[in-house]
């Protein structure tokens, strides 16, 4: 038995909230032990100083919760105005393989991170490591590259950026969003290809970076050539394949419950089938009424709380004030100028 203090027991759900402060609906509902977790979208964002802030009040409901966003680059950053304009992650693998430079990625995911941490966020869900260029509709230029030995060695620069400004990493979307065009946002995609297809091509970077990445995040596709299940609901792909013969050892995030590709079930229901077949997080984004649905049931049934959320927290609490000036950062901001013109 061990003797895990209660404050490092975080909730397995992560929520969204609607605007850029908190509602005492909002401020209630995150004091649940059930949730884990609050991840921002562009609607919570105004300025650099408002983000804190909100962190800090969430903060101070408990300490045990993880807050999140995806600042990828490209055309998925929520953050804006005084955080660094990052490029795509294919601009970025462009630029790094032409120039024969790949500490740019080491020094953007640096920067990314840094500037996060010294606004109260703990992580980004970043790198994207599928293996695509224009297959996808939804991935394309968030891809590193269509090649997956380059995907592995630009996402690993990148994840020890992260790491050394005091970030750990999810790796997205588990085992590979690259190979079909459909969006899950707004459909249920279904991958034909068969197991060894997929181990050498898709699979290849998550089993590359699995001692690199603190977590994963789980695709919400069927692989019926692998199970009949989408990924977020199969103990086939998260604890046979992931954990055993990947034998990855980290957090597993779910995408978002809210999206058309993880099916048309209760939200409660797809919330507890996701903890059966191995993630430690449940993402309920965009969908308030969901939210309340998971967190009622899971306080019902007293799902008990997670041990391993907490090694996704962050490392270093960087001075916004002595980062806005860091040559290191300043640097890096005109180098990224140039990725894409």
């Amino acid at each position: 038995m061990t003797n895990t203090k209660s404050e490092d027991l975080f909730g397995r759900v992560m929520l969204s909230i609607e605007g850029t402060s908190l509602s005492l609906y909002e401020k209630d509902l995150i004091s649940s032990s059930q949730v884990g977790g609050v991840i921002f979208f562009s609607r919570n964002f105004i300025s650099r100083q408002q983000i804190a802030d909100l962190c800090d009040e969430i903060f101070s409901i408990k300490a045990n919760i993880l807050i999140a966003v995806d600042q990828e680059g490209g055309r998925v950053q929520r953050f804006d105005k005084e955080f660094s304009k990052l490029p795509s992650m294919q601009e970025l693998g462009d630029y790094s393989i032409k120039n024969n430079d790949y500490e740019i990625c080491h020094d953007v995911g640096w920067l990314m991170s840094s500037e996060l941490l010294a606004s109260g966020i703990d992580i980004s869900f970043a790198p994207v490591l599928d293996v695509d260029r224009d297959t996808s509709s939804i991935i394309g230029d968030r891809a590193f590259s269509d090649n997956p030995d380059l995907v592995s060695t630009l996402a690993k620069k990148f994840i020890e950026g992260m790491n050394t400004a005091g970030m750990k990493a999810t790796g997205k979307h588990f085992p590979g969003h690259g190979g079909i065009f459909e969006d899950s946002h707004i459909t249920e995609p279904s991958d034909n290809r068969n197991y060894e297809d997929l181990l050498n091509r898709d699979i290849k970077p998550f089993f590359d970076l699995k001692d690199k990445l603190g977590a994963v995040m789980s695709a919400h596709i069927v692989f019926p050539k692998v199970d009949d299940k989408s990924v977020g609901f199969s103990s086939k792909w998260l604890k046979d394949i992931l954990r055993q013969e990947i034998n990855f050892n980290g957090l597993v995030f779910s995408d978002d419950l809210s999206m058309k590709g993880s099916g048309d079930k209760s939200f409660s229901s797809k919330a507890m089938n996701s903890i059966r077949a191995g993630c430690d997080m449940v993402l309920v984004c965009n969908h308030p009424d969901g939210v309340l649905e998971v967190v009622n049931y899971f306080e019902k049934e007293n799902i008990s709380l997670s041990e391993k959320i907490i090694t996704m927290k962050k490392s270093k609490f960087p001075s916004w004030n002595d980062l806005k000036s860091n040559k290191k950062r300043l640097e890096i901001r005109e180098i990224i100028k140039k990725i894409g013109d």
